[in-house]
């Protein structure tokens, strides 16, 4: 029997403008698979999804500008979620293309192969420092950190010092703004698990990238990723559902363990009240804790205002040629520019471009909000966007006929010292609520991949309908090399997970 059978709706709470037996908050890739995946198992609960924002896809959107498409960041479509690979697939169908992954490291004005060539490593380096990073290596092996506490410490104990401060060092002080050892090594184990210096060169010698981050190629919908999550919404409203723009969730009402109510507000000023019978949250859950009322206790509202975020924006730029690199991306580890990395959009998808006589090239900045970055005036970024491309010798500033700025409060998650202590305060204060679940990369203050998110937004859907999984385990406890499966049921489908050798 379903969650919602066993507790039908009270008015109790605010008063209520209509009635929604599921509020999604937020139209990212989290809340619009959960939604979908609901409104696919049963026609009756109608989930009313809300946008703050003019795009549903949250930072896996696709901008538009002129006829140009571009991404909020990169985003490679590769997942051993057999669920999560079967949604993009029923989604898209035909429209999911195959995309050679290309990319390289801009250090000390040379580029580098990632993955790793040993061959070009090795020209590049130089015989005497490629001798020093293979002693450096061999020494962390023998002698590693007895603790693996920061980023420094857990990439020293796999690539060596010299390596990471060659490749490791400047590029992740420039991300996230402060020095890799005030940075959790949870956001390592994350994010490039599985990989080693070992592991690099032997997939460099055979060809072969089981690992994650080292894939060679990917799937990518042949209009961007938005394309993926305007396809959604559009299914979403075809099944009866709601996908509600430029709307906020401002305040939730709760009564004991339960949320009763939502208030809303447009982008007009319009506010109304909205009885819920289950909440799916992917908003930051620093925004959920402040809009809860009666507020939450003091404890959490502390964890909550502990929580940081790093801000990024792209500064896209047309040229007046064609791709000045063949590469889908390009990290530039160099401090003496403030770009952090540089996509070439034509590289992910011919189609993101109206013009093929001409490039679209992202320039992403890393910031916080308030900064001399995130302050400055577009005219102002698309200069510096254009010089910048010029001193890294990609292409003059001269060729630069247009673009646009896109910024992005809150893109990162920032895993500090305090952030797993602030995080599990608020999660065990919103799992006292039975028909609330948060989930997504800033529902859970976890640097998630897509997929991980969309698998933690599939099960938040399947508790709503009465089953019981754990969606804070995705990907800490659980692996990324799990095997994920949907066992078909008279009338249902059930997701489960089930640990690989």
């Amino acid at each position: 029997m379903s969650y919602l059978m066993n507790h039908p709706h009270t008015n109790s709470g605010a008063p209520s403008g209509e009635h929604r037996p599921v509020l999604v908050i937020g139209g990212g890739p989290a809340g619009l698979t959960g939604a979908y995946e609901l409104a696919k198992a049963d026609p009756g609960l109608r989930p009313l999804v809300l946008e703050a924002g003019d795009r549903v896809g949250g930072i896996a959107r696709t901008e538009e500008y002129k006829g140009y498409r571009f991404d909020i960041g990169g985003h490679r479509f590769f997942t051993k979620v057999k669920p999560v690979e079967a949604f993009w697939h029923e989604i898209m169908g035909d429209e999911m293309i195959d995309v050679p992954r290309s990319s390289r490291i801009y250090y000390r004005d040379k580029f580098y192969d990632y993955p790793l060539n040993l061959g070009n490593a090795l020209k590049n380096l130089g015989i005497y420092e490629s001798m020093r990073v293979a002693l450096s290596f061999a020494k962390w092996k023998t002698f590693p950190s007895k603790e693996e506490e920061n980023f420094e410490q857990w990439v020293s104990n796999r690539f060596g010092g010299r390596l990471y401060w060659h490749f490791f060092r400047t590029y992740t002080q420039k991300v996230w703004g402060i020095p890799p050892t005030e940075i959790r090594a949870d956001w390592a184990a994350q994010r490039i698990k599985d990989l080693s210096l070992i592991k690099a060169v032997v997939n460099s010698l055979t060809g072969r990238a089981e690992t994650a981050s080292l894939i060679k190629t990917f799937k990518y919908p042949r209009l961007g990723p938005g394309q993926m999550w305007e396809r959604t919404a559009e299914r979403i409203e075809d099944m009866g559902g709601e996908v509600r723009m430029r709307t906020r969730a401002t305040t939730l009402h709760r009564d004991g363990s339960r949320i009763t109510a939502v208030d809303l507000e447009d982008r007009e000023g319009n506010e109304t009240t909205v009885a819920v019978d289950h909440v799916l949250n992917s908003m930051p859950i620093t925004e959920l804790v402040r809009a809860m009322r009666p507020v939450a206790p003091d404890h959490v509202l502390e964890a909550a205002d502990g929580l940081k975020y790093r801000d990024f924006l792209i500064v896209t730029l047309v040229l007046d040629h064609p791709d000045p690199f063949g590469d889908n991306w390009i990290y530039i580890h160099s401090p003496d520019v403030q770009v952090g990395r540089i996509q070439n959009f034509r590289a992910w998808s011919a189609d993101m471009l109206p013009d093929q006589s001409t490039a679209s090239i992202g320039m992403e900045y890393f910031c916080h909000q308030g900064d001399g970055l995130w302050s400055s005036s577009n005219e102002e970024l698309l200069e510096l966007a254009k010089g910048e491309l010029e001193r890294l010798h990609l292409a003059p500033a001269s060729s630069v006929v247009d673009g646009t700025v896109i910024r992005q409060p809150k893109a990162y998650p920032v895993y500090d010292a305090d952030y797993k202590r602030h995080v599990d305060t608020i999660r065990d204060w919103l799992l006292t609520f039975e028909n609330l679940q948060s989930v997504g990369r800033n529902g859970m203050h976890r640097y998630n991949n897509q997929d991980h998110s969309m698998l933690a937004a599939m099960l938040a859907a399947r508790n709503v309908l009465g089953e019981s999984h754990d969606i804070w385990t995705v990907n800490v406890e659980r692996s990324y090399h799990e095997e994920f499966v949907v066992k078909k049921q008279p009338g249902d489908a059930q997701i489960s997970a089930k640990a690989g050798g």
